[in-house]
């Protein structure tokens, strides 16, 4: 399923009077905008960041607190308030379903009428309204310039890789938890996290933040560890194959 960024003029939480600026906010979603899919084939000039914007960092945001860690960490350690400019990435899932309107369950979107799927949608705006506000605060206190990215794709690792070429993307900063590290090291699964940093260009720096400290190095041993093992283990595997072979 290809990623589509949604792409509005219509504003999130930025107005005058909430943060003392003129900014319009790139809340990316509406049916009736622009919708560009990311894919490194046709990069859309209407996205793409000037090569003189040095200072200009990206912070991946959600639900869960490792986000708020790391646009504190960002502010703390990366952020100029008389230059830089920050952009928010807010990855959310495609809407497929939507509460049946008998009262059980859930029923496909075009099962539904038009009325009823933009009620609902109206509602999810408002929820990632809500979600936003937080970090728009945190922001404004430190008098930083902000703007958002909205995108709408299931595969949230793989939308924010895909964002990096089309906006040249040179600084990025991804939250993690403890438990998605303690999972990394043990090899039982990878986090968006490590996804990106192990799959980003070299163009572009990429911090990954786990309460407050970057863990860059943590997660790169981690991944070391894990292929070393992978590929001990296949060659045990096909030393293995090999002597059965021979004693047959």
């Amino acid at each position: 399923m290809s990623t589509t960024l949604h792409h509005s003029d219509e504003d999130v939480f930025v107005e005058d009077n909430y943060y003392g600026r003129s900014s319009s906010v790139s809340e990316i979603e509406e049916e009736n905008s622009s919708h560009l899919h990311l894919n490194n084939d046709a990069p859309n000039p209407m996205f793409t960041i000037s090569e003189e914007e040095d200072d200009t960092i990206y912070v991946a945001v959600g639900k869960s607190q490792s986000s708020m860690e790391a646009l504190s960490w960002t502010l703390n350690n990366l952020a100029n308030p008389s230059t830089t400019m920050l952009y928010l990435i807010h990855v959310f899932p495609e809407i497929k379903l939507l509460p049946n309107p008998l009262g059980v369950g859930m029923i496909p979107k075009d099962q539904v009428s038009p009325e009823q799927v933009e009620s609902y949608m109206a509602q999810e705006r408002g929820k990632r309204r809500e979600l936003l506000y937080k970090f728009f605060q945190l922001c404004s206190a430190s008098k930083v310039n902000v703007d958002t990215i909205l995108i709408e794709s299931d595969l949230i690792a793989k939308a924010i890789m895909d964002l990096i070429p089309i906006l040249q993307i040179r600084k990025l900063v991804i939250g993690a938890s403890k438990s998605q590290l303690r999972k990394l090291r043990s090899r039982k699964g990878k986090s968006i996290a490590d996804q990106v940093l192990q799959n980003a260009p070299e163009s572009c720096k990429v911090s990954i933040v786990c309460e407050g400290k970057e863990v860059n190095e943590q997660i790169t041993s981690a991944i070391a560890n894990d292929t070393s093992m992978s590929q001990k283990n296949k060659h045990h595997q096909n030393g293995s194959v090999s002597c059965v072979c021979f004693n047959f």
